[in-house]
């Protein structure tokens, strides 16, 4: 069967949580839970495009319930300061949507000496998840999202120098942050069973869409040109089809927790959403706990319920 968002249940009374969500996929993802009645938050680090994709969903679904939310993740301190919002405004989330992501061009240290695409890339979305937890723990059948990146499949976790102090290489830096989504999916995943939690965790990438995500970069507006569309077209998909593993990843009943979406097409490029393998990298249980220890070191951010001793949940398998 091709999953499409026809099979996307009524959201009515559920609160989904999108982080990047102005534009590209976090931007369809939303329209998508919009147009399928959740109150839905875009929690983006500029307010002001926030606010204009707040409208352009509203102008479509007059009836969406719409908010916006200020998040910059890569900044601990605006992510504390959107946790507390979430807390006063939301006595339950349904749905995080961890899909806020960044390639950095050039090597930036960030405001608390991170380096910015990890900084972006998972510290933030590993403390802004542990910090409103405690709302998706209270809401049953609750989930956390988390996007990757087929690029994952290239990223080496470089534990003894994770901000790139010896020498920055971006597609490095970016492929190692997004291994870093799984290797905290998995993770996760096996605490949260491991406390019998309700709330389960999973994963998914998009492929490749047709976005302005990485559009500084030479091969990305080679083939994102429009004039050579035809040629490229089984290279890359529209931002709605791409979206929709995300949305799998969030709504599938099947979905027991540990799972990872990506399209069923050729290398995972383009198609409609399916259950995926990922990298041998990220099923590595050792990497998977030394990772959230040193994201637990450098954000400060201790999950708010006693997660229990990781056990041996399966995972799916690596490819």
């Amino acid at each position: 069967m091709v999953w499409t968002e026809h099979e996307v249940p009524d959201q009515s009374g559920r609160t989904v949580l999108v982080t990047g969500a102005n534009s590209g996929l976090g931007f369809e993802t939303a329209r998508v839970f919009a147009r399928h009645h959740a109150q839905v938050v875009l929690a983006c680090r500029d307010v002001r495009k926030a606010d204009d994709a707040r409208e352009r969903i509203r102008a479509e679904t007059p009836t969406a319930s719409v908010r916006t939310l200020e998040l910059d993740l890569s900044s601990q301190a605006s992510v504390r300061r959107a946790a507390e919002q979430v807390g006063r405004d939301h006595a339950q989330v349904d749905l995080l949507i961890n899909n806020a992501g960044a390639l950095i061009r050039r090597h930036e240290i960030t405001e608390d000496g991170f380096e910015k695409t990890f900084a972006t890339n998972h510290l933030g979305a590993f403390a802004f998840t542990g910090l409103i937890l405690e709302r998706l723990l209270s809401t049953p059948a609750s989930r956390v999202v988390t996007v990757s990146s087929v690029g994952h499949k290239r990223g080496v976790m470089n534990f003894d120098d994770p901000h790139f102090g010896a020498g920055y290489r971006r597609n490095d830096a970016y492929f190692q942050s997004k291994l870093a989504n799984l290797l905290f999916t998995y993770e996760l995943h096996r605490r949260l069973a491991a406390a019998g939690a309700s709330t389960i965790a999973v994963a998914a990438h998009p492929g490749n869409a047709r976005t302005a995500f990485g559009s500084d970069q030479l091969p990305i507006r080679i083939v994102t040109n429009p004039r050579l569309r035809l040629l490229t077209s089984w290279l890359l998909q529209d931002p709605t089809t791409a979206a929709l593993s995300t949305v799998r990843a969030a709504v599938d009943p099947a979905a027991t927790g540990g799972e990872y979406f990506g399209p069923d097409g050729r290398n995972e490029w383009t198609g409609h959403p399916v259950p995926v393998p990922s990298s041998a990298r990220s099923h590595d249980t050792d990497a998977q706990r030394r990772l959230w220890d040193l994201s637990e070191q450098l954000t400060g951010v201790r999950y708010p319920v006693p997660l229990g001793t990781p056990g041996t949940t399966a995972t799916p398998a690596a490819s």
